[in-house]
């Protein structure tokens, strides 16, 4: 069985981890080391309380996520923070993190997989971040409450609820473009119209995001920021199980947004 050196290695390059740009708190690749043997990974979108005690619960001895033990920044060990740490400590479990190098891995990231379940194809890259593109688009005509409804139908799968902002009677789609999880941003919205997508799909987004997409012509369509994050981590571990060698299991630990 490989070590969790090996995996990291193995993920490292297949995410090209080193030098892609992200937020510092993302912390990508190893977060906790463990000299344990990894026979089985579990795979979630968060590091909390609850996946590091079912991860530890499957056996598993390392927990691949897209959110890490650090997301909320720099803080002191005390509260759930401590609980956390002690739990993955306690459990001998290495913690490795992929956020936008795994959003934006065109195999196996959040944007393709997503287009996929929504039968779309993908096109070229979208969604600019310090010269990365994390996100999608394509081309397709469909009725955009089509569309609506396939990603509903993906949504419930994991306890999810899609809404949207206002959609004109007999709207259609023509471009598209998906940016997972709070792809909903003002310099998005701004690069849909640059790029002529009339459609976005995201995870979330701010209030005021579908003001701004009703008056430039644009549909946000938010799938789910938990859902939308779901795919590229089952991904990851079921590449690593058929590379390496390893089972594992995702932890569905769904956050309601």
């Amino acid at each position: 069985m490989p070590s969790f050196a090996e995996i990291a290695r193995y993920c490292d390059d297949l995410l090209g981890i080193p030098g892609f740009p992200d937020d510092p708190r993302a912390l990508n690749g190893i977060q906790v080391d463990t000299t344990a043997e990894i026979t089985r990974v579990a795979a979630a979108v968060d590091a909390r309380e609850r996946t590091i005690a079912a991860a530890a619960a499957c056996g598993a001895q390392l927990l691949i996520v897209h959110h890490g033990l650090f997301w909320t920044g720099l803080q002191p060990l005390r509260g759930a923070q401590l609980r956390r740490i002690d739990a993955v400590l306690r459990a001998n479990m290495g913690v490795y993190g992929a956020h936008l190098p795994l959003d934006a891995h065109p195999q196996i990231g959040n944007g393709v997989l997503l287009a996929a379940e929504l039968g779309l194809t993908p096109t070229d890259g979208f969604g600019r971040f310090l010269g990365a593109e994390v996100g999608v688009q394509g081309e397709a005509p469909i009725d955009t409450r089509e569309l609506v409804e396939r990603a509903s139908r993906f949504a419930v799968r994991y306890d999810g609820t899609v809404r949207t902002s206002p959609i004109p009677q007999g709207r259609r789609t023509t471009r598209w473009a998906i940016v997972t999880g709070a792809g909903a941003a003002p310099d998005t919205i701004a690069e849909a119209a640059e790029r002529g997508v009339d459609t976005l799909i995201v995870g979330e987004g701010p209030h005021h995001t579908a003001i701004s997409a009703e008056e430039s012509g644009l549909v946000l369509i938010y799938a789910g920021h938990y859902a939308t994050e779901t795919l590229g981590v089952q991904a990851l571990a079921r590449r690593i199980s058929e590379t390496l060698g390893t089972s594992w299991e995702f932890i569905h630990e769904p956050t309601g947004l």
